[in-house]
């Protein structure tokens, strides 16, 4: 029964086992060889605007593998002189705000105007099974299939803000591939805004009208970082309510104290789903990149940022240090498992693990 289970399935695919087992083996050589790309030819490809490349090296970065860190470092050094040319932007909203939606339409304006567009998408991590749905390819369908766009999703994890780790570092490959704006899309789930905030030029704030979610429903924190507000699905019915909204925030803006930048955030209206108003953003973006470069805030901004960054960096090398000591994983257990009998207190604990690997050092 196995011989003619064997024979029928070779003279229907007109092939032999032999083949089909050959023909595996090619794949997994092939597998192997990708895998295993030289770095210089990745940073190249990269730089020759490669998209299958700059993919390949953002996991890299993305990578929590030991292994992976030097390679990423690599890429990242290389890439670095040919980075900063593009505009950052930071775009955040609560759930339902259509925040996809918005994304791929202002993404679509872009590209009509010629701009290359990478949209680094955060996808809030479930604190529970720590997945990620990672969907933002299947909501913005139109966005996906325009060769001077990239759309890459990336879970959260458990970084502060809900921004996936190496964002920072991502912006720096995207920007060497050649991508004019790059767009960081937050999780917008009520976490704190401030570490997009500190890696972008410009930061939008997307809003609802008649969805309690005006003034008294909002952070006065997000709103002062804020450099536009757009009442977006502004369309039909809910028109007019999202005229009131934009003259309560326009009022409320003028209320905060003035900016370093010397920049009077500015509210919008906007309707994604029908295309309206999303022109209107793009110039007041351009107006404010005017204004911040002829004051020099632009780039004093962004010098701010990267020590900033430097701190994170050095904050997280030295956290994952830590954690992957092998003697600090196996007392960490033990101190665990003495917090849970009540035998010592989480400060002390600390205190015992710190001293412990000052004298591993």
């Amino acid at each position: 029964m196995a011989k003619k289970t064997k024979s029928a399935l070779e003279e229907k695919k007109g092939i032999s086992i032999s083949e089909i087992t050959n023909s595996a083996s090619i794949k997994s050589i092939k597998a192997k060889r990708k895998a295993e790309v030289d770095i210089d030819t990745l940073i190249a490809s990269i730089l020759n605007k490669d998209i299958t490349a700059l993919s390949r090296a953002i996991t890299l970065i993305e990578s929590k593998n030991p292994k992976h860190l030097e390679k990423a470092n690599t890429i990242i050094k290389a890439c670095l002189p040919y980075a900063n040319n593009a505009i950052r932007i930071g775009i955040t909203g609560v759930p339902g705000v259509g925040k996809s939606t918005f994304i791929e339409a202002f993404g679509k304006h872009l590209t009509t105007l010629g701009k290359r567009v990478a949209v680094l998408a955060i996808d809030p991590s479930s604190t529970i099974t720590k997945g990620s749905i990672l969907g933002d390819k299947t909501r913005m369908e139109d966005l996906v299939k325009d060769d001077n766009a990239f759309i890459r999703p990336s879970a959260s994890g458990d970084s502060l803000g809900g921004v996936a780790r190496k964002t920072r570092e991502t912006i720096i490959l995207c920007e060497a591939a050649g991508f004019d704006v790059i767009i960081i899309e937050t999780v917008g789930v009520g976490q704190s805004e401030t570490t997009v905030h500190s890696m972008v030029d410009f930061f939008l704030l997307l809003k609802l009208a008649g969805a309690g979610d005006e003034l008294q429903g909002i952070k006065r924190g997000i709103i002062e970082m804020a450099d536009a507000i757009a009442i977006n699905k502004a369309d039909g019915d809910n028109l007019k309510k999202a005229k009131l909204a934009k003259a309560e925030f326009s009022r409320a803006l003028h209320l905060y104290p003035k900016k370093s930048s010397n920049w009077q955030p500015k509210v919008t209206l906007c309707s994604a789903i029908q295309n309206e108003g999303i022109d209107a953003i793009w110039d007041i973006i351009l107006e404010y990149v005017e204004v911040t470069s002829k004051n020099n805030y632009f780039n004093t901004k962004r010098n701010e940022q990267n020590k900033f960054w430097l701190i994170q960096t050095i904050e997280e090398q030295l956290k994952s240090d830590f954690f992957n000591t092998p003697k600090i994983k196996k007392e960490l257990k033990k101190q665990l498992r003495l917090i849970e009998t009540n035998q010592t207190t989480p400060f002390a604990a600390a205190d015992y693990l710190l001293k412990l690997k000052h004298t591993i050092t």
